[in-house]
């Protein structure tokens, strides 16, 4: 996750994380990236079951029943275990989350235990009723997922309806004071209604948005080929920053990420560098506490059927289930080779990672990615979109 808001507009500085420790229990969730402790926030994928047919899910989920979804006493063992594991946030997502019977239950259950409560989902099922309870009962944060303009968007989701009720859902949570954002997937399908959606921020006044890199995992694999080039990629990022800093020097700040692309991170510092040399070393410097990518590290998941993943979108790689040991000691576990070995990545990337001069600030990028494509977990992440001259160690 890179702030772009955060670093190319200034809106954070080192010290500000320096402030609190930099420890995941004293830091506002708009700087827990930079905690030193990289306490994981936990994605829990609650239920499989959908009401979307989204052509990029990570879960290939369908609206459907599935089978050994966590029980009641299960969910709770779970939550208590991670609250006092020290998690900070945990991100109720799904399938979708709405969905699942419980959801409001076991999120004001993780409030009360002293974790911020998030929720992923499509919207669709956002009523005035429903926002109402998911304020009364102590949500952080929902994130509302918009692949596009009303027309792409409901493609991309299979249903012909499904932008209006995700709209309806952002006036909804506005109305009872929950704060919320888009997450926006690029592809080549929608790259150009990102402008569209820059106007949709200001023109509805909605405070943040996620734009995130397509990771090629489950049903987002069957559309890998519509990945953006890197040159396409590079010039997506160039208007995501113009745009977040017009509206930023406009006086309308919106929080602005891009995810699950740590090439973000050198990039911006490069054109700082051009730019304003000053600003480029304060965010070599905030990059540097970041440590790019955190799967099996500073983020988690779990399954509905208690698989324990390196992130969401890593399905094929299950670290233990929770049903037969705690996410604790599984996160931990010195005898799990392959999950110690995420915690150093660093150490154990080949090919252009492993001779790259960003790799203490990126930590090999996107792990599911070469995996995908190459077959080797450690092997060079496919949408690094950096050239050679500018992954190059001086000598």
């Amino acid at each position: 996750m890179i702030g772009i808001s955060k670093l190319y507009c200034a809106t954070v500085e080192p010290s500000d994380t320096l402030r609190y420790s930099r420890l995941s229990n004293q830091l506002p969730s708009h700087l827990l990236q930079f905690s030193k402790d990289k306490k994981p926030v936990v994605v829990w994928n609650m239920t499989r079951k959908c009401n979307l047919k989204c052509v990029h899910c990570y879960a290939r989920s369908e609206d459907k029943d599935y089978e050994n979804e966590l029980s009641h006493e299960q969910s709770l063992k779970m939550i208590d275990d991670l609250a006092a594991f020290g998690v900070p946030v945990l991100l109720f997502s799904g399938g979708e989350p709405l969905i699942h019977p419980r959801l409001v239950e076991y999120a004001e259950y993780a409030v009360k235990k002293g974790m911020r409560a998030v929720i992923s989902t499509n919207g669709t099922l956002i009523t005035k009723d429903k926002a109402e309870t998911l304020k009364k009962i102590g949500l952080s944060y929902v994130g509302i997922s918009i692949d596009g303009l009303e027309d792409t968007h409901n493609k991309f989701r299979g249903v012909n309806n499904a932008y209006k009720k995700a709209m309806d859902a952002v006036k909804n949570c506005q109305a009872v004071g929950i704060k919320v954002g888009l997450r926006f997937t690029i592809n080549k399908r929608n790259v150009a209604d990102i402008p569209g959606i820059f106007d949709l921020l200001d023109k509805m006044e909605i405070p943040r948005a996620c734009f995130y890199h397509l990771v090629y995992s489950g049903r987002g694999s069957e559309i890998a080929k519509e990945d953006l080039t890197h040159q396409e990629t590079r010039e997506t990022l160039d208007l995501i920053l113009t745009r977040t800093k017009e509206l930023h020097d406009q006086g309308k700040p919106k929080e602005v990420l891009t995810v699950d692309n740590h090439a973000d991170g050198p990039y911006i510092y490069l054109k700082l560098l051009k730019e304003n040399p000053k600003r480029a070393a304060e965010v070599l410097e905030l990059l540097e506490m970041n440590e790019g990518n955190n799967s099996g590290r500073g983020i988690g998941c779990i399954s509905w059927d208690g698989e324990v993943h390196p992130d969401q979108f890593w399905r094929e790689k299950s670290l233990g289930n929770i049903k037969s040991k705690p996410f604790s000691e599984i996160w931990t576990d010195p005898s799990n080779e392959f999950l110690m070995k995420m915690k150093e990545k660093k150490k154990h990337v080949k090919g252009r990672c492993a001779q790259c001069k960003w790799l203490d600030i990126c930590a090999g990028n996107f792990r599911a990615r070469g995996e995908s494509v190459a077959g080797d977990p450690w092997d060079s992440d496919p949408a690094c979109y950096l050239t050679d001259i500018e992954i190059k160690k001086e000598t």
